[in-house]
């Protein structure tokens, strides 16, 4: 067996990221959503034999981000789970920086999102929106404005605080 390199193990795609899988309850749903809210470009799907999305991979912006349909085995053994079954909690954020969050967060209302935060400058440093899809998963959308150095950041913290 030859020598692995770094690019034949990770592929170009993934190479620098953690990449979020979540599931919901209906992905085909959640990937127009997410096309019509975020603009997202669907890659690929793999659909399950007994119908749903097994596995689909979408783009936001440069961020790559899979998901499929949880099925009632898998919450119930608590392997994979989609919010509603977590009585409409979660325990992830997901964060993407976008040019126009204000843009976004327009597009994400009309779509269907709740927004729980609108669009603000944040002390640091970024315009942020936070949102919940249809699907329950919380969203914070943020466009960069300017680079703030770690001793500004702590006192724009203390001076909001």
């Amino acid at each position: 067996m030859g020598e692995r390199t770094a690019h034949t193990d990770i592929p170009e795609r993934y190479r620098y990221a953690v990449i979020p899988h979540i599931m919901v309850d209906d992905a085909a749903a959640a990937i127009d959503f997410y096309r019509r809210a975020f603009g997202a470009r669907e890659d690929f799907r793999i659909d399950a034999p007994g119908g749903g999305i097994l596995h689909a991979e979408i783009t936001i912006g440069r961020s790559v981000l899979m998901l499929g349909d949880a099925s009632v085995e898998e919450a119930e053994a608590g392997s994979f789970a989609a919010p509603a079954s977590l009585g409409g909690g979660t325990s992830v954020t997901l964060h993407v920086f976008v040019p126009d969050v204000d843009g976004l967060a327009k597009r994400a209302e009309a779509a269907g999102a709740e927004i729980l935060q609108p669009p603000t400058d944040m002390f640091h440093g970024d315009r942020t929106v936070i949102l919940k899809d249809p699907q329950g998963h919380m969203w914070v959308f943020l466009t960069h404005l300017e680079d703030v150095t770690e001793e500004e950041l702590r006192r724009r913290l203390a001076a909001a605080g």
